[in-house]
This record gives structure tokens, sequence and C-alpha cells, in this order.
């Protein structure tokens, strides 16, 4: 029975989508689901593969950021010992090991340069994203600067590398945050209905009138330039779009068979909505996720850029693009910084175009 009322929500769904009858019939014969369907129609999708690769090198990028621009040595070996900084300093930090040395806030770089490590192995970007070297400030690509340097001499590719730790996290939270309000508080009016849906709407209404990037700077300005406020004020200023969407899915699929059939049995509204109703609804939603992705990373980087972002310690890519305004001969911190914030914005716009081509039925070959 289970079973059966998955392929009845499948058929529903794809009918109320367009789909003709010889395309629910080809379904059927080959025995595919709708989002087997919607996979396959995404990976034939050149442009939103493509997109998908580099995001995916971008969360690499992210995630290992420790291991590709540190000032301390991946692996060494001082009087017959063997250390392994960044990874102790890795774990350290993310809380996950306190080990501890008296080696751990050693200079490596001065110790390397006296000859007295035995064996080194340094990252490929052999600089922190917070180190400052006043002597080569201003640094065009040159040596082991490969990408230059800022005003205070920090590393500008190491700064891109560890800068897409607050990129990613800002995207991918602040719009997980949109999504869960709008999927909820649209879910409720979509399906309720009367009183309920007049009075989140006139809410929606509202929130819509607001200045939504002047009421992040006030947000971010009362509680600090923390990256957990921003994350938070983008996602609590940007739900709107995702409401009225899902709550006009939600009219359409509330008046299905199976919708009905649940309401007749007993389940509890509650039930419905999580178990039948969103997940048959969700599907234009998660085209404005990718979007909304995108025009997160795209605000932090301006809040960066006008000072109003994160802390004057924390680099991200809004940050050292700000630096290229006092330096207007310094061409590199405006082209590479731009072009990271460039690639990202317009890799998630092409997913979402990617996944709106997939799920909707009337744009497939």
């Amino acid at each position: 029975m289970e079973q059966k009322e998955i392929i009845k929500r499948e058929t529903d769904y794809t009918e109320s989508n367009g789909l003709t009858k010889s395309q629910l019939e080809s379904q059927k014969e080959v025995g595919v689901s709708y989002w087997s369907l919607v996979k396959h129609q995404f990976r034939k999708n050149k442009l939103a593969m493509i997109s998908m690769y580099i995001v995916i090198f971008l969360v690499f990028l992210a995630v290992t950021a420790d291991f590709l621009a540190n000032s301390k040595p991946l692996y060494a070996v001082y009087k017959g010992e063997t250390y392994f900084p960044v990874i102790k300093d890795y774990l350290n930090s993310t809380g996950i090991s306190k080990w501890s040395s008296d080696m751990i806030n050693a200079n490596w770089k001065e110790l390397d340069n006296q000859g007295k490590l035995e064996s080194v192995i340094w990252t490929p970007v052999p600089y922190g994203s917070r180190e400052i070297d006043l002597v080569n400030s201003l640094s065009p690509p040159q040596g082991d600067h490969y990408l230059g340097t800022d005003g205070i001499g920090r590393d500008l590719m190491a700064g891109l590398i560890h800068g897409s730790r607050v990129s990613l996290s800002v995207g991918f939270i602040a719009a997980g945050i949109a999504l869960i309000i709008g999927i909820c508080l649209g879910s409720i009016a979509g399906f309720y209905g009367g009183k309920i849906d007049l009075l989140i709407m006139r809410f929606v209404e509202i929130m819509v009138t607001l200045p939504t990037f002047f009421l992040i700077i006030t947000i971010v300005a009362i509680y600090g330039s923390s990256i957990w406020y921003i994350m938070a004020a983008i996602g609590f200023t940007s739900w709107t779009g995702d409401a009225k969407l899902i709550r006009g899915e939600v009219l359409k699929v509330r008046n299905m068979e199976y919708i009905t059939a649940a309401n007749s049995i007993g389940l509890p509204n509650r039930q419905i909505i999580f178990r039948h109703v969103i997940p048959n609804a969700i599907a234009p939603v998660l085209v404005s996720g990718a979007f909304a992705i995108a025009g997160a990373i795209l605000t932090e980087a301006a809040l960066s850029f006008l000072g109003f972002g994160v802390s004057a310690t924390t680099v991200t890519w809004g940050s050292l693009l700000n630096e290229a305004r006092g330096a207007s001969s310094a061409w590199w911190l405006a082209i590479f910084p731009g072009f990271m914030i460039f690639i990202a914005v317009v890799t998630y716009n092409l997913i979402g175009e990617g996944l709106r081509d997939a799920l909707d039925p009337r744009l497939r070959d």
C-alpha cells in the first residue's frame, strides 16, 4: 500500500505540472520515479553540471583551507621529533581535540631559514590569511605570493582560500534559515487558508515593504559584526519569496486526491503537511533556494565591501575587494576577489536554472 501511495502521489504531482499521458505512460513502463527523471534531466544540462563541479571545488577549498594555505608546515622533523603543526592547529580550532605541544606556536619559517628543520613539507600556499608582512605590502603577484598581497602584507591567495569558508557558510546557512521559515509559514498559510492565511500573508507583505539591505545593516550595527549575526540577519529578512512560492504550490497540492484520502482516514494535519503536502510542493522552492545562496553570498560581500561585514581580522572576499578602494594601482586586489564573487554567484544561478528546467516538465526536451 505504501508503494502504491508513493506512485499515486508522484503521478498526481506530475499531472499537476503538465506532463502528458504519453510521458506518464513512458515513466511507468521504464519504472523510474519522478525524481529520477529530474536527476537525469539535470545531468543533461552541461552548464549546470559544470557549475555543480565548481561548487564542489569551492566547498573543498573551504573545508581544506588550513591544509592549503598556512604559515605552518604540514610535516616537520625538529631535533629528531616529528611534528604535524597544521593538523594539531586544525583539531584544536575545531574543538575535536586539545593537543598540546611546546612547538605548536613556534616560528617554523624562521627555523626553516636557519636550517634547523631536518625535514619539512609546507602547504601549497605557505602563508596564513591573517599573517601580516609590512615589508611586502601591496606586492604584485610574484615569488611565493602567487596573487600578490594587500595593504598590510597579507597574502591574497591565502585570503581567497580562507575567505571561501565565510562566503559559502553565509550562503548555505542564510539560505537554509530563509528556506525553513518560508516553507513553514507558507505551508501553514496555504494548507489552512482563511484567517491564518490572511494573517501570515499580511505579515509577508509587511516584510516585503521593509528595505532589506538597510535592515541587515541595522541588525549588524546593533548586535555586532559577527558572522553568525550576519547569517541570521540575511536569513530572517529573505524568506518572503519562499513563503509565497510554497503557499501557491500548497494551494494546488492540497486539493489532490491523496490529500483527501489522508484527511478521510483521520491523519493529523501536522503529519499531512510534513509527510504529504510539503514533499510534493517543495520542488519549485529548491530552485529558489539555489538563487538564495547566490544572493546571500552577494549580500555578505556587499556588507564586507562597505565595512559592515565581519570583524576586520576576518578575511572575506568582500573585505579583500574593499582593500582595492584605497589602492587604485593594486589591480590584483580588485580582479581576483571580484572574480571569485562572480564565479560563486554565477554558478549558483546556473544550478538554479538547471533545477528549474529539470523540475518543470514544460521545459524538457
